[in-house]
């Protein structure tokens, strides 16, 4: 039987009554890592601490958008300065060698409307992505747990694993994390990169993709050595795209809301392009575009309110972001 995937505005979230007391306690224990890593490494973020390096260019929304589309950010086609931070995913200052998540954070200058954090009009509408497809836990606690297990190293992540999922399954969940992190990636030109958790657009909801252009070239042996330098020495010598495509809600079966590990099975439709002109990051102009977005705000709740993020892992982020800044003097 062929599979209804028509855009749907029937979903819901379910909150918990216990989340606003959860979540302060996520925010805490984040904030206390946070502190720590900064006592070893200078003051940064909580994750994503590793900033890779930075660009500025344009982001270009397209006509003709299917309905479910055209709400927000995408009501209208038009254009928009960006800021792009590339990092590395993990609590430490890691060599790029090291396995782990690559982040591609967006913010989106200019843009028009009320705030999803209901505090007045929106600074910007941020994009937050990884080279995951999905998120590797359900919800937010599992996650919790995790990072504050392996913010104490190997041997303390080891025996929270054992004690929670078993000898057998605690084993099985380290090889699952370690083939995660280990997924090979070929650098931040080449390969599509996923929000994993949904937001609003408009009465819809959708997750975000972004699909690099074949013009960008391919993977360049040994990127790994340095994941920044590859993409500074990619827009040295010519310009790169990508296309922002939004993926819509169907039905809670085959795009759940509060699941952030499952993977939906809708199509992507392209809604904009993201392009970033040729730039020298080594010059004195890209040396304060580094500083100044290292020391900005990259959040998925930094946004429109017609782009409110959705579900339990993003609902956690609203709390556990805005701490993070503090910890750092953002916010």
């Amino acid at each position: 039987m062929k599979q209804d995937l028509t855009p749907s505005t029937q979903w819901q979230e379910q909150v918990a009554a216990d989340e606003a007391h959860r979540f302060a306690g996520y925010g805490q224990q984040f904030a206390a890592i946070q502190a720590r890593k900064s006592k070893k490494y200078g003051t940064g973020r909580a994750l994503h601490r590793k900033q890779l390096t930075a660009a500025q260019g344009q982001l270009e929304v397209l006509a003709d958008l299917p309905p479910f589309a055209r709400h927000g950010l995408f009501a209208a086609p038009g254009k928009f300065d960006v800021q792009v931070r590339l990092s590395n995913g993990g609590l430490d200052r890691a060599p790029d060698r090291t396995p782990d998540i690559r982040g591609f954070a967006l913010r989106v200058l200019g843009v028009q409307g009320d705030s999803a954090l209901g505090n007045g009009p929106a600074k910007s509408q941020d994009f937050t992505l990884i080279n995951q497809e999905t998120f590797g836990f359900p919800k937010s606690e599992e996650f919790v747990a995790f990072v504050v297990a392996a913010s104490d190293g190997n041997g303390a992540l080891l025996k929270y694993l054992l004690r929670r999922y078993g000898l057998l399954g605690g084993p099985a969940r380290l090889l699952k994390m370690i083939k995660t992190m280990g997924k090979p990636f070929g650098g931040f030109a080449t390969e599509p990169l996923y929000s994993a958790a949904p937001m609003a657009c408009g009465p819809y909801a959708v997750r975000v993709r972004l699909l690099p252009s074949a013009a960008n070239g391919v993977a360049t042996p040994g990127a790994n050595a340095d994941w920044g330098a590859d993409f500074a020495a990619r827009l040295a010598r010519q310009e790169l795209q990508w296309d922002l495509q939004l993926q819509p809600f169907v039905n809670e079966a085959l795009t759940p809301i509060e699941d952030a590990s499952v993977n939906w099975s809708s199509p992507y439709s392209s809604v904009a392009r993201l392009t970033l002109p040729l730039q020298d990051g080594a010059s004195r102009k890209g040396q304060a575009l580094l500083a100044q977005v290292e020391a900005a705000v990259f959040d998925p709740w930094q946004a429109l309110a017609q782009h409110r993020p959705l579900g339990d892992v993003q609902r956690a982020r609203k709390v556990v972001y805005f701490e993070s800044q503090k910890g750092r003097g953002a916010a």
